[in-house]
């Protein structure tokens, strides 16, 4: 057993599919398949049930994956010890909207921490709007934002990460056995509508595309509530991997699907004032991620679902 067999059946386990998590792995099926086959072959027991609806973990593999979580975990842990630590400091005064610091930030975060133990991030979490102000008024020296959301020109900024948004649908819904699902279908069904970080505009403006209006029974700021409706079958919605897990809080199964129509990705990124010469601290921020996001020796984990690359 090594660490290409945990990861490989780590990115299934979430996605639910083997194509999946191909895709996500950018590798063969064929070798996702074999690992897990491998893998089971060592242990002794099967890991997945195998269904015309995927691939679902059986008692032993939720507890494997729960191992195998542990294991990743040490292993990102050992290797913070051997990367060599920077003198390099300051403080930074860094902004965030809601969906950026709960679902991108923390992991870079602590990785900053141990590369640079000198530099001091203060962190803010305001919407978009209030970042901009702040941005402009120099209260803020750099945000990390939705940079799909953005539209100030004195401001500039960088994508690192664009993240697919698609279909969530619960397991039991039958377009979550579709390979592609169209919006006149996804408009048949209650749509759980999520706000925060203006995420209603963002589906009004692409459903404002085609020539369907999506039926809301619910609108919620609550990336939770959401979760938790779709996975009971009380609708579906249109939500982006970097928000996406598998399960809801009740341990019931949520699907992703295409739509036919190609939707806007989520962009994540760092904003920060036109013209703003970087001071050191800064400049160490920026160089962090994009070393870790644009350059292409990337050792940032998968964050679109939550798997980390080894």
């Amino acid at each position: 057993m090594n660490l290409r067999h945990l990861k490989y059946f780590v990115a299934t386990a979430e996605s639910g599919q083997v194509s999946r998590a191909a895709t996500v792995l950018s590798i063969s099926q064929s070798s996702v398949t074999s690992a897990i086959k491998e893998l089971e072959t060592i242990l002794g027991t099967e890991l997945f049930r195998r269904s015309a609806h995927g691939m679902e973990l059986t008692d032993a593999g939720r507890e494997f994956l729960s191992s195998s979580y542990e294991i990743l975990e040490k292993v990102e842990e050992a290797k913070k010890l051997t990367q060599k630590k920077s003198s390099a400091g300051g403080v930074i005064s860094l902004a965030a909207t809601y969906t950026v610091l709960g679902y991108f930030l923390p992991y870079h975060l602590d990785r900053l921490s141990h590369l640079h133990p000198n530099l001091e991030i203060k962190l803010h979490e305001l919407s978009r709007e209030s970042i901009e102000e702040g941005l402009l008024a120099n209260r803020f020296d750099m945000a990390m934002v939705l940079t799909s959301n953005l539209n100030n020109p004195e401001l500039e900024s960088e994508t690192l990460l664009r993240s697919t948004r698609r279909l969530w649908a619960s397991h039991s819904n039958p377009l979550s056995r579709q390979g592609k699902v169209h919006f006149e279908e996804i408009a048949e069904e209650d749509y759980i509508m999520l706000t925060i970080d203006e995420a209603a505009h963002t589906t009004m403006q692409y459903w404002g595309l085609t020539n369907f209006q999506p039926k809301v029974k619910l609108r919620t700021s609550s990336v939770e509530a959401v979760r938790s409706m779709v996975a009971n079958n009380q609708g579906v919605t249109i939500l982006s991997d970097m928000v996406y897990r598998p399960w809801s809080l009740e341990g019931k199964r949520i699907s992703t699907v295409q739509t036919e129509y190609e939707i806007p990705s989520m962009d994540v990124g760092l904003a920060w004032r036109r013209g703003l010469e970087f001071n050191h601290a800064q400049t160490v921020l920026s160089d962090y991620f994009r070393q870790a996001f644009v350059s292409p020796q990337s050792q940032a984990p998968n964050i679109r679902n939550g798997i980390v690359k080894i």
